[in-house]
């Protein structure tokens, strides 16, 4: 076991590259982080690497190094897996390897051989780590980067790599795989990669709990195995284990940990963050967060929900209560718009962006005063994840999540399993009631209104579905309560709710379907549709129903099907049983079957037997016991 500590970047066994060097300066980083002096010369000296983050009370920006706090220890052994914790420099962790193994290279690299492809799960953090590298690349024109993400034109990437090349990819899992299936367009990328020094896995259980783990099957089938890989994670779990196994030769596992006091006790968030929690009901919630945000209009807020669609109906409600501020909206739904808007929110000095977890982890946003967790996460790491966007390079900064009566016993549950301890925020005082006035939008605008229906849906399915759930049960909900919380005009029909009665949910007196869509053109194609419906039932009364829910089409093919296989079955067998004789024979052995299962008396399978125009047969002859001998 080899101890390693953090120091200057001049005394690395390997010496830098002098324009690497000088690009560290104009950063102003004179020292290495902790995970920083235990990957990079392991890196170098063509090891794989694991790495993991145990715990800290500090982070840094994403390529950060913050010499002020410099109270870490980090073990590297190959028996002891290593570990990576959110914003201490994990970036430059990997980035700074790839260009000096690539700057060492005995044969260098053409225009479209690919010498390092960084791989990570979300496009936001792909583009801030293709920004950390275009920083380093400045100094070395003979190579080339690109970035391949989703919401782009894959055709565009094609040409792009096919006109400028790319020696490092910087790319998120589902476009990376689709690109080796691109021959047709005239990009041979498995060709291009037999060239590939360099793996990254940039936050691989993230990789894997976003169900990438196909998609990095199918890219590792495609890579040369002499390469050097680097793991990089902030849980060890089975999933992340079993890919380590796979992708990487022998690894160096490292970890980092606090010194002195006891590294278990330690809590997991930044040391200048102030958590709060706040416990309200369901229908005060909305109310509370819109107060909230009208008093801290000047301030950077990031606000998390637990679904796309809640993202969605908030997103806009927001926009229409809280004036003179800019809202903007990120979920993982979102195709081409998510680039932009991270861009622009990262640009600003004050602001709200409304997010999924797909904002929790990697993420780099300068200077974010609030994180507001709205919707409890799924699952507690992720909790740590969220708030850990705010206080970053020894800022200070604050979080808040707000919690229902029943979810109390969440804050202690944070303290034991998360050593993520925080303090109480009571209810804020003289709020009003913003309720009214988002469901005059839903009146005013269908939109609103079907964006509010299905939010309120995918809270309740993402809420069955949490990992606390001895804290989090879905049938301790007060489903009214939370309804007028999401100022529901009714209640909308879906499983969960079947059965169930709301005397303290009062529905609008309107009916829902005549509310109209303020874009003409969708209500427009609304009508349309509600005529099509019209016409169609006037068209069908009178005629034989079918199966509700299933094409009429569907049911005759299956009926067609039967009575063929059934013909079939008597042309193999030689019977010449009619049709009409065959359905009394399957007839009889029904009520046979419901004879002997009691479900029928005598007297009634009798009946049934005459009714079809057979003999009555005495019940002894059929091998059933007489049920007054056995009484």
């Amino acid at each position: 076991m080899e101890h390693v500590t953090e120091g200057s970047w001049e005394s690395l066994p390997m010496r830098l590259h002098p324009r690497v060097l000088g690009a560290l300066r104009e950063l102003g980083f004179p020292y290495m982080t902790p995970v920083q002096s235990a990957t990079i010369p392991l890196f170098m000296k063509n090891k794989d690497v694991a790495a993991e983050a145990v715990s800290t009370s500090w982070k840094g920006s994403l390529s950060s190094c913050f010499p002020s706090r410099r109270n870490c220890e980090e073990k590297q052994t190959k028996f002891s897996p290593s570990w990576q914790v959110t914003g201490s420099g994990k970036t430059l962790a990997f980035v700074i390897p790839i260009l000096e193994i690539l700057l060492r290279r005995e044969e260098k690299l053409k225009k479209n051989q690919v010498g390092a492809i960084i791989i990570t799960p979300t496009r936001e953090l792909a583009i801030q780590i293709d920004e950390v590298l275009a920083h380093f690349m400045k100094p070395f024109p003979q190579f080339s980067q690109i970035l391949w993400i989703g919401g782009r034109n894959p055709g565009e990437d094609v040409a792009r790599f096919k006109e400028q090349g790319g020696n490092i990819i910087v790319a998120t899992p589902g476009r990376l795989e689709d690109m080796f299936r691109r021959k047709a367009e005239g990009l041979d990328l498995a060709s291009c990669v037999r060239s590939l020094d360099v793996l990254v896995l940039d936050e691989a259980d993230r990789l894997l709990d976003m169900g990438f783990e196909a998609s990095i099957n199918t890219i590792l089938e495609f890579l040369p195995k002499q390469r050097r890989t680097g793991l990089f994670s902030a849980t060890q779990t089975q999933e992340v284990e079993s890919l380590v196994r796979a992708g990487l030769r022998n690894p160096v596992r490292i970890s980092v940990k606090e010194k002195g006091v006891a590294a278990s006790s330690t809590q997991k968030t930044p040391s200048r963050l102030e958590n709060y929690y706040m416990v309200c009901k369901a229908d005060e919630k909305f109310n509370q967060l819109v107060h909230f945000l009208q008093n801290h209009k000047q301030e950077k807020h990031l606000i998390f929900f637990s679904t796309c669609a809640c993202v969605e109906y908030y997103g806009k409600a927001l926009e229409a209560l809280v004036k003179g501020v800019e809202v903007m909206c990120i979920h993982g739904k979102m195709k081409y718009k998510r680039g932009k808007i991270f861009m622009e929110f990262r640009r600003s000095q004050s602001g709200i962006l409304v997010c999924t977890d797909v904002m929790a982890r990697g993420i780099d946003i300068p200077e974010v005063n609030w994180v507001l967790q709205y919707d409890p996460p799924s699952s507690a790491s992720a909790f740590v994840h969220r708030c850990g966007r705010t206080a970053r390079i020894g800022h200070g900064g604050s979080a808040l999540v707000f919690l229902l009566p029943m979810e109390e016993s969440y804050i202690n549950f944070l303290e034991i399993n998360q050593k993520c301890p925080l303090q109480e925020m009571k209810l804020q005082k003289n709020v009003g009631d913003f309720l009214p006035k988002l469901k005059s939008m839903a009146l005013a605008d269908r939109a609103v209104f079907e964006k509010g229906m299905k939010a309120f849906v995918s809270y309740i399915q993402a809420y069955a579905k949490h990992e606390c759930n001895l804290i989090f049960r879905l049938k301790d909900l007060d489903f009214a309560s939370l309804a007028r919380g999401f100022a529901l005009l009714r209640m909308p029909k879906m499983p969960e709710l079947r059965g169930r009665q709301f005397p303290d949910f009062v529905p609008t007196d309107i009916n829902t379907d005549t509310i109209p869509f303020k874009d003409k053109v969708r209500e427009k194609q609304r009508q349309k549709l509600l005529e099509q419906r019209r016409k169609e039932k006037r068209e069908n009364e009178g005629r034989k129903k079918f199966i509700k829910n299933k094409a009429w089409s569907k049911q005759k093919a299956k009926k067609e099907k039967k009575k063929k296989m059934n013909e079939k079955r008597r042309r193999e067998e030689g019977s010449d049983i009619e049709d009409e004789d065959m359905q009394e024979l399957l007839n009889d052995t029904r009520l046979l079957k419901k004879f002997k299962k009691g479900k029928i008396t005598e007297e009634e399978f009798e009946k049934g037997l005459f009714s079809s125009g057979k003999r009555a047969v005495p019940t002894a002859d059929l091998g059933i016991p007489d049920l007054e001998e056995d009484c």
